[in-house]
């Protein structure tokens, strides 16, 4: 019977180097992640690469453009790792560039010019005699470890597979296939304690804070930082459905690309009558947040000239929707009560990215990145996302439970409205009957 104190056993391995990319948005523990993920290779006599900003050089690679140490990747050693688990930002950066925005059907991966980035990608790790990729990053990064899984699978019979594992980053914590992304608890907390700061701001000038918080799709990030914060309110996007959509039967309902359409005036209203269910309790002044995401919801008038990223995203950060809401808030509360009462929109987010990663992020950040070498070395694995719960259990869930293989898009998960979580949320803020 062996020791509960032994180490963990070295596994044989024909892995030689494999490489640690990162992409999309920072995320607290990044760093926990990369360190723990390639510790677990180093121990095993295994090389690790370090792809610098994500796929911005691979995707430019060719012959003529080498790889370049020190500027395109850099060896992940003891001396490069050390103390790095519990740092901020991220030692090897990252961007958003999107190898595989050009394949949106499995039929695309048969075409040269689609591919070509892929291709790129490809030939640019076996340039680096890579053997193996983990992937982090969060539901876009995993379409691309799920495209360029694919691709190699049209390759050659000859040809050298890199197989890919994925370890799912985002602070916004909308991710199917496990239960709370590294990064999450972090930009809560950092969040709630601008909540709570703008709160005591808001008592001591009699007035109202709209803060518009990160999250995109869902409200897992709004929800946290709104029930950690102590806020008046919180609406999500998944709030947004009966009276508070446009009636479809009126022909605006849905936008040009289905999306349906928020009936502002009725959300609008619904703000102000938590303002005035406070002001029945005593209490002018408070704090409601907004999930960034509902901007994709705003009527059509709200959205012109808004650009979109590399994935075909809504740029929200160019929507200030809390200085919307404020606006309109202000003058529908006047309208109802012949006063006026000063509101302020702000967003929030960014500040979060990067803060000092919570106890918690730093043990789920570091499970990952173990995860990542047990399931390409223990288990053989390819294309695979780790994933963890209960008491930091490790599974490995295939790209094909995760992304629509026809489509090649992955499902958001969003808040079950019928859940506790959402619950608690309703049970904390200022009661107001709908």
């Amino acid at each position: 019977m062996s020791s509960s104190l032994a180490p963990p056993p070295q596994h044989s391995s024909d892995f030689r180097r494999v490489a640690i990319l990162f992409a999309g948005g920072p995320a607290p523990a990044a760093n926990a992640v990369i360190s723990t993920c390639a510790t677990s290779f180093l121990r095993n006599r295994i090389e690790v690469v370090g792809i610098l900003n994500g796929y911005n050089s691979l995707i430019q690679y060719d012959i003529a453009n080498p790889l370049r140490k020190g500027q395109d990747f850099i060896p992940l050693n003891s001396q490069v790792l050390a103390r790095t688990r519990n740092s901020q930002g991220i030692i090897i950066g990252t961007s958003r560039a999107n190898p595989g925005k050009d394949v949106s059907h499995p039929d695309h991966l048969n075409d040269p010019d689609r591919t070509d980035p892929l291709r790129r990608v490809y030939e640019g790790l076996r340039s680096l005699e890579i053997d193996g990729l983990i992937s982090v990053g969060g539901d876009d990064t995993l379409k691309t470890a799920n495209k360029l899984q694919r691709y190699q699978q049209g390759l050659p019979e000859d040809a050298v597979r890199i197989p890919i594992v994925h370890l799912p980053k985002t602070i916004d914590n909308d991710y199917t296939g496990i239960d709370f992304t590294f990064g999450y608890f972090t930009a809560v907390e950092t969040l709630a304690a601008e909540v709570r700061n703008l709160l005591f701001d808001a008592q001591a000038t009699d007035s109202y804070f709209i803060t518009e918080t990160m999250g995109r799709s869902a409200g897992w990030l709004a929800y946290g930082a709104a029930i950690a914060g102590e806020a008046s309110l919180v609406i999500s996007v998944e709030d947004i459905d009966g009276k508070y959509l446009v009636d479809q039967e009126e022909g605006a309902g849905v936008q040009e690309d289905s999306r349906p359409v928020m009936n502002v005036d009725y959300v609008v209203e619904r703000i102000v009558r938590t303002m005035l269910a406070r002001e029945a309790e005593g209490k002018g002044f408070g704090v409601l947040v907004l999930a960034e995401g509902l901007a994709e919801l705003l009527p059509v008038e709200y959205l012109k000239g808004v650009p979109r990223d590399d994935h075909g995203h809504i740029s929200i950060g160019h929507i200030n929707l809390g200085r919307i809401f404020a606006g309109l808030v202000a003058e529908k509360y006047k309208q109802a009560t012949g006063r006026e009462r000063r509101v302020t929109g702000l967003q929030l987010g960014y500040e979060s990215r990067c803060a000092k990663p919570h106890a918690f992020d730093v043990m789920l950040g570091s499970q990952l990145g173990v995860g990542a070498y047990r399931a390409l070395v223990e288990r053989g694995l390819d294309g695979v996302m780790v994933s963890v719960k209960g008491q930091l259990e490790l599974h490995f869930v295939r790209f094909e439970e995760l992304i629509d293989q026809e489509s090649l898009v992955t499902v958001v998960r969003h808040i079950d409205t019928q859940s506790d979580f959402h619950k608690l949320a309703r049970f904390l803020e200022t009661s107001v009957n709908d």
